[in-house]
C-alpha cells in the first residue's frame, strides 16, 4: 500500500508539451489514495485542459488569482500552500524554474510556491539545449540550495525530435521517486507494527453477548500515527465504529477473543513492534446456546470461563519483538501495572486510571502513565487520543533508538 495514501498533493503545472503527462500523474496519485489539487500557469492550459484535470482530481483547477465565475472569488495562494502535504511542480519549464529560483511572482503557481512551507518537488522538462544551458543549471542549483527536491529529467526522444536529456520523467517514475523520498525520512520505515483495538464480543446465545465499553479509538489512533511514521501496520480490531481513511493500514476485523487470539498469533512472528490496545474480554460463557434463551420467571445462570490471556502468551513467545501492553486500573494502579509488566514480559506498560476524568473507555481524550522495564515512570497530561498515540510511539522509538 502506498505511503501516499491520505496525502494532500498540490500539483503545479507549467506550460510545456510534457504537461499532457500530468493527467496520467493525477490518476496515479488518486489511485494510490492521495487527494490532489491542481494549479496551472496560464500557458499550461494550452497543453492540457483544466476540465480534464478537474474531472480526474475531483477538485477545481486554479490558474489565476480570481475565479472565472461572476463572483470573481479570490483564490488564496497562502491557503493552497498550507493545505498541501507537499507540492510537485511538473513539468517545470526553464521559464518556471527561473521564476521559482528568483522569486519572480507573476502568476498564481509561483505565488503558491513562494508561500508554501511544505516539501517542494520539481520535475524539469525541456529540450536538450535548453536543459544544458547555464541559466537552467543555475536555476536548478539555486532551487536545490533552497531545499527543493529535484526529480531528474530522463534521456530520450524530445518533442523537437532530438535525443538527449530533458525529457520529463515518466509518471510511474515520478510516483516511485516521491514514495521513496518520503519513506527514507520516516523513522518507522521497514518496521512491521501489530496493533490491536476495540472490545471483543463473547456470545451467550445468537443475540446476546458479554463485552465492555471499549470504543477502539485509542488503538485506531495508534495505528494511524504508526502508518504516518512509515510503519507497515496490521490493525486487528474487535467490533468498533472507528474508521480507517487510509489504505496503508491492513485492517483485520474480529469479533471474539478466540478470533483475536488466532489473528494476533498469525501476525506476531513477523512483527517488530506489538501494541496491544484491545480490551479483550477476560471471561466468556462456558456454554453457548444455539437458540435464544427465552425470558421467563426463572433467572438463567451463566457459567463463565476465562478467555486466553493473549498478552501473556505473547510475552512467553517473545523473541525480538518490542511488546507493549495496557492496564486499566482504579486501585493500586502503579503496583498492579508493574506486576503486569513483569509477569507478561512486556517492554512497556501504558497505565490508564479509571479515577482520571476524561481517560479510559468511550472518550476522545486519555491520560496515561508509561512505565518501562527499568520501572521508570513518565506521566502525561490529559490529551486527545491522537496526541496520546504520538506520545506512545515517541516513547517506543526512543526505547528502540529510531
Amino acid at each position: 500500500m502506498s505511503i501516499l495514501s491520505g496525502k494532500k498533493i498540490l500539483l503545479g503545472i507549467s506550460g510545456g508539451i510534457a504537461a499532457y503527462k500530468t493527467a496520467i500523474l493525477v490518476r496515479l496519485f488518486i489511485k494510490n489514495g492521495a487527494e490532489v489539487k491542481v494549479v496551472m500557469t496560464p500557458d499550461a492550459k494550452e497543453f492540457v485542459t483544466p476540465l480534464t484535470l478537474s474531472t480526474l482530481s475531483k477538485n477545481p483547477v486554479y490558474s489565476s488569482f480570481t475565479s472565472d465565475d461572476e463572483d470573481q472569488t479570490w483564490n488564496n495562494h497562502v491557503e493552497l500552500g498550507m493545505w498541501a502535504d507537499f507540492i510537485l511542480i511538473c513539468p517545470a519549464t526553464a521559464n518556471t524554474l527561473s521564476k521559482m529560483a528568483n522569486g519572480n511572482c507573476d502568476n498564481l503557481l509561483i505565488a503558491v510556491y513562494l508561500s508554501a512551507k511544505c516539501p517542494i518537488y520539481f520535475a524539469p522538462a525541456m529540450d536538450l539545449d535548453m536543459y544544458k544551458h547555464q541559466s537552467t543549471k543555475d536555476s536548478i542549483t539555486k532551487l536545490l540550495e533552497n531545499g527543493n527536491i529535484l526529480i531528474p529529467a530522463e534521456t530520450g526522444e524530445l518533442a523537437s525530435g532530438l535525443i538527449g536529456k530533458g525529457r520529463l520523467a515518466e509518471p510511474n517514475s515520478i510516483l516511485s521517486f516521491i514514495e521513496s523520498d518520503i519513506l527514507k525520512l520516516l523513522p518507522l520505515r521497514n518496521k512491521k507494527i501489530l496493533v490491536t483495538a476495540g472490545p471483543t464480543y463473547e456470545a451467550i446465545d445468537p443475540v446476546r453477548y458479554i463485552s465492555n465499553h471499549s470504543s477502539g479509538r485509542m488503538g485506531f489512533e495508534i495505528a494511524k500515527k504508526a502508518s504516518d511514521l512509515g510503519g507497515e501496520v496490521f490493525l486487528i480490531s474487535g467490533p468498533s465504529n472507528q474508521k480507517i481513511a487510509t489504505k496503508s493500514i491492513n485492517l483485520v476485523n474480529v469479533v471474539s477473543s478466540n478470533e483475536m487470539h488466532k489473528q494476533v498469533m498469525k501476525h506476531y512472528a513477523k512483527a517488530d513492534i506489538v501494541i496491544m490496545a484491545a480490551a479483550v474480554s477476560d471471561f466468556r460463557p462456558k456454554d453457548f446456546s444455539n437458540k435464544k434463551i427465552k425470558k421467563d420467571n426463572i433467572q438463567p445462570k451463566i457459567e463463565l470461563e476465562k478467555t486466553k490471556d493473549i498478552l501473556f502468551e505473547l510475552g512467553k513467545l517473545k523473541e525480538n519483538q518490542f511488546l507493549v501492553g495496557f492496564a486499566l486500573e482504579n486501585e493500586n494502579e502503579i503496583e498492579n501495572s508493574l506486576k503486569k509488566l513483569k509477569n507478561k514480559n512486556l517492554d512497556l506498560i501504558i497505565l490508564n486510571s479509571l479515577n482520571d476524568k476524561g481517560a479510559g473507555f468511550g472518550t476522545k481524550t486519555n491520560k496515561i502513565t508509561i512505565i518501562n522495564k527499568k520501572e521508570e515512570k513518565t506521566d502525561f497530561d490529559l490529551k486527545h487520543k491522537s496526541e496520546v498515540a504520538v506520545d506512545i510511539l515517541n516513547t517506543i522509538m526512543n526505547q528502540i533508538n529510531v
